[in-house]
C-alpha cells in the first residue's frame, strides 16, 4: 500500500501503523480499512501514539489490533498476533480471554492487579505478572462492539517485591529475636553484616546513619562506628549530594525498592562508585549498595579507546585525503609547469605553430584542478551553493533521456516522481550533477546489467527519527536511488563517503563522488543514507528539506561571445591580497577600459573609499589579512557610499561570514579560479543593473 493509500487515522503511528495499512483485512471479519467504523478508527488511532502497550480486541471474536509498544511486549508472537483472534494468538490462556470478552461485550469492565499468567511469547512457557485493564468500546449506537485492553508487565516489580518481603521479614524476625535475646541478635547481626563483602546501612528519616556493616572499612576507608551517629550526606559526594538527598525522599514517600548510583567519599579523599538497592519501612530506609568503581573505570577506559580508535580512523582518512591530494595536483602541476615549459622553449625557438596545443593543456589542467577543489568543497561543505526553490520531480523528469543515455541499453530505467511532490530549496545544478553521479555508479554496479530505480517520495520525519537520521524533525522530500547490482559489504558502505576511498580499479574513479554528494546534502540541511547488501543491490537516499514557495524559473545568463568594453568613466577597485591575481585582473579590465584602483587589504580599501574616487564597482577576495576579511571590507564600503555594487571573488566559500543564505540585492560572488573573459563579462553585468 502506497504512502498516498494510508488512511489519515492511521499517520504518525509508527512500525504498526505500516503493519496495519499493509495488512490483508478485507479475510477478517472487520472488512477493509475504508470500511471499518468510526469508534475503531478512532481507538486505533489513539492506541498506536500511545507509548503504553494498548490492543484492541474487536468484535465477538476479538480480533487483536495493537501499538509497537503492545508489539514488543508479544515478543515472538509479534506480527503474527496482528489481525487474529485474541483466543487463537493467546492460546494457552484462552479461557482467561474468554472471560475477558464476555464481560466486556456485556458492557463490564475488569481490572488485575499483578495478575500471574503463564505465557509462550519466546516458544517455551514463562511466568508473568501483568496488570491489566479492560473496558468496553462502544460503536456508533452505544453498544459494546470490543474491548480495549492496557496491559503493563509487572514481572520484574513482583519478583523484586517479593525478594524485598523475604527480606524484609528475615529482619522482622531478626529483630523480634533481637528483643527477646540479647546474645542470639548480637550473633545474627554478625552473620549477616559482617561477612558481607557489600555495602549495608540503615539510615533514619532524619539522614542520620543509624547502622552500617564492617564492609565500609575495606571499601571506603571508614570506620562503621565513625559514621553511625553522622548524616549519611557527609559521605556523599558533592557532585551526588542534591540527587542523593532526593532519592532518600523518594524512598520514605513511596516505599518501593528503587535502584541508583552514586559516589560516595573515600577516607582518601577520592570517591567510589556504588550502586544501590534501598528501601523504606515506615521511617527507615535499607540500602545494599556494590562497589562498581572498577567496572565505571573499564567503561571510562572503553570510551577512551573508542575516541582513540575514531581519531586514528579520522587521521588515516586526512593521511588518505592528503595523499590523494597530493598525487592529483602534483599531476596537474606538472601538466601546467610542462605545457608552460614548451610554451617558453617554442617562443624562444620562433617556434609557434603548435602553442595553441600546449595553452590548451595548461587550460585542461587548470579545468581539472578547479573541478577538484569544488568537490573538496562540496565535501567538506565549504563550497559556494546557490538554493533556488526546486520541483525535484520535474528535474528528475527533465534529466530521464540524460540518464537513460549515460545507462545504456543493458540497464532498464524506471522513474516514480508524484505529482504532489513538495518544493525543495536546493542547488539545482548540484543536485543533478549529484543525481547523474549516483545513475552512474549504479551503472557500474551491474556490469550485467540491471534496474535503476529512481524514486521521490514527501517525507515526515518525527523527533527519534531524526535523532537515529542525525537532522532536524521537519518535512522532507527523500530522493533515491536504487540498483539490482553487486551490493556493498558494511565496511565499505562505513568508508563511502570517506575522500579519495573507492572500489572501482585504478583510472575509473576518484573516490570523490559520494563525498561530494554528501557534503553537498549536509550543507544544504539535508541527510544521505546508503542501505546496501551483497548480492542485492543498493539504495542511496538523499533527504532534502522542504520549502514553502513555488519553483523560480531558471535564471538564464547570456554569454557574449567576446567581453564588452567598458563606458567611459567607469572605475573598478580591486582588493586582493595575491598580486598577481591582482596583476591580472587589473591588466584585464584596463585593457576593457576601466579605471582600475588596487589595494591589497581591507584599511587600504578604506582609505580610497573614503576619498573623493569615483568607484563604481568593489572586486575584493575574501579572505583578506590585516584583521578585516572580505564581507566586512564590503559592509564599510556600503556604509561609507550606499548602494556601491560588490563582487567577491573566493577560492572557497567563507560560509562563515557569507552564509548558505542568498546574498543581499547589490553583492555577487565568483568562484576561483576563472577565466579573465568570465570576469570581465560578469563586471559587465553587474555593472548593466544584473
Amino acid at each position: 500500500m502506497t504512502q498516498e493509500a494510508v488512511p489519515v487515522f492511521l499517520n504518525g503511528g509508527g512500525e504498526l501503523a505500516d503493519l496495519i495499512a499493509a495488512y490483508d483485512w478485507a479475510a477478517t471479519p472487520l472488512g477493509p480499512l475504508d470500511r471499518w467504523p468510526q469508534s475503531l478508527r478512532t481507538t486505533v488511532a489513539l492506541i498506536l501514539r500511545s507509548p503504553v502497550p494498548i490492543v484492541t480486541l474487536w468484535g465477538p471474536d476479538g480480533i487483536m489490533i495493537y501499538n509497537d509498544a503492545y508489539s514488543v511486549f508479544a515478543g515472538g508472537r509479534h506480527p503474527m498476533l496482528l489481525g487474529s483472534k485474541v483466543r487463537e494468538g493467546w492460546h494457552e490462556v484462552a479461557d482467561f480471554n474468554d472471560h475477558v470478552m464476555k464481560v466486556g461485550l456485556a458492557g463490564g469492565t475488569l481490572a488485575y492487579q499483578d495478575q500471574e499468567l503463564t505465557l509462550h511469547r519466546s516458544g517455551r512457557p514463562e511466568q508473568v505478572w501483568m496488570n491489566l485493564d479492560y473496558s468496553p468500546i462502544l460503536d456508533e449506537a452505544g453498544k459494546p462492539a470490543g474491548v480495549i485492553a492496557i496491559v503493563v508487565e509487572t514481572t520484574a516489580k513482583v519478583r523484586a517485591e517479593r525478594t524485598l518481603r523475604v527480606t524484609a521479614e528475615k529482619l522482622a524476625r531478626l529483630n523480634a529475636e533481637l528483643e527477646e535475646r540479647v546474645a542470639e541478635r548480637t550473633a545474627e547481626r554478625d552473620r549477616v553484616w559482617r561477612f558481607s563483602r557489600d555495602l549495608l546501612l540503615v539510615v533514619g528519616r532524619d539522614g542520620v546513619f543509624r547502622d552500617a556493616n564492617p564492609a565500609w572499612k575495606p571499601i571506603l576507608g571508614h570506620d562503621p562506628d565513625d559514621i553511625i551517629g553522622h548524616g549519611f550526606l557527609e559521605v556523599i559526594w558533592p557532585d551526588d549530594a542534591r540527587a542523593t538527598a532526593a532519592a532518600h525522599e523518594s524512598l520514605l514517600l513511596e516505599g518501593q525498592l528503587l535502584g541508583f548510583e552514586n559516589r560516595l567519599r573515600h577516607k582518601d579523599g577520592g570517591f567510589r562508585w556504588i550502586s544501590w538497592n534501598s528501601f523504606a519501612e515506615g521511617d527507615v530506609v535499607y540500602g545494599y549498595g556494590r562497589d562498581i568503581t572498577a567496572e565505571k573505570r573499564q567503561a571510562d577506559a572503553l570510551r577512551l579507546a573508542e575516541a582513540q580508535l575514531r581519531q586514528a580512523q579520522k587521521m588515516e582518512a586526512v593521511g588518505q585525503l592528503t595523499g590523494g591530494l597530493a598525487h592529483d595536483f602534483n599531476n596537474l602541476l606538472t601538466a601546467i609547469s610542462g605545457s608552460l615549459e614548451l610554451l617558453d622553449q617554442r617562443v624562444r625557438q620562433g617556434r609557434l605553430g603548435a602553442l595553441d596545443r600546449y595553452m590548451s593543456a595548461a587550460r585542461g589542467a587548470v579545468d581539472r584542478a578547479a573541478s577538484l577543489t569544488h568537490r573538496l568543497l562540496a565535501f567538506s561543505r565549504q563550497q559556494t551553493l546557490d538554493p533556488r526553490p526546486t520541483d525535484v520531480g520535474r528535474l528528475v523528469r527533465d534529466m530521464e533521456d540524460l540518464v537513460r543515455r549515460t545507462a545504456g541499453p543493458a540497464v532498464a530505467l524506471v522513474v516514480d516522481t508524484p505529482a504532489d511532490l513538495w518544493t525543495t530549496l536546493i542547488d539545482p545544478n548540484q543536485l543533478e550533477s549529484a543525481l547523474l553521479n549516483l545513475c552512474i555508479n549504479a551503472r557500474d554496479a551491474m556490469p550485467q546489467g540491471g534496474h535503476i530505480t529512481i524514486e521521490a517520495s514527501n517525507r515526515e520525519i518525527d523527533e527519534e527519527t531524526a535523532h537515529v537520521q542525525d537532522i532536524p524533525a521537519g518535512q522532507f522530500v527523500l530522493l533515491s536511488v536504487s540498483d539490482t547490482g553487486v551490493g556493498m559489504p558494511p565496511d565499505v558502505i562505513a568508508r563511502a563517503f570517506d575522500p579519495f576511498f573507492t572500489t572501482k580499479p585504478i583510472g575509473q574513479g576518484t573516490g570523490l563522488g559520494l563525498s561530494m554528494i554528501y557534503g553537498f546534502v549536509r550543507q544544504s540541511g539535508g541527510q544521505v543514507r546508503i542501505r546496501s547488501e551483497v548480492g542485492h543491490g543498493t539504495t542511496v537516499s538523499l533527504y532534502l528539506p522542504r520549502h514553502d514557495g513555488e519553483e523560480r524559473a531558471a535564471e538564464m545568463l547570456a554569454i557574449a561571445p567576446a567581453a564588452p568594453r567598458a563606458k567611459r568613466g567607469e572605475t573598478v577597485l580591486v582588493v586582493d591580497d595575491e598580486p598577481t591575481v591582482r596583476l591580472l585582473v587589473t591588466e584585464v579590465l584596463d585593457e576593457l577600459g576601466y579605471t582600475t584602483l588596487e589595494a591589497m587589504d581591507g584599511p587600504e580599501a578604506v582609505r580610497i573609499l573614503e576619498s573623493d574616487a569615483a568607484i563604481n564597482l568593489l572586486v575584493t577576495d575574501i579572505g583578506l589579512p590585516q584583521g578585516m576579511n572580505g564581507r566586512e571590507l564590503a559592509d564599510a564600503a556600503r556604509a561609507l557610499r550606499p548602494g556601491l555594487k560588490v563582487l567577491f571573488i573566493t577560492g572557497y566559500a567563507e560560509n562563515a561570514v557569507i552564509g548558505n543564505e542568498r546574498l543581499p540585492p547589490g553583492l555577487h560572488v565568483q568562484t576561483k579560479p576563472f577565466s579573465m573573459e568570465a570576469l570581465a563579462n560578469r563586471i559587465k553585468g553587474i555593472l548593466s543593473g544584473g
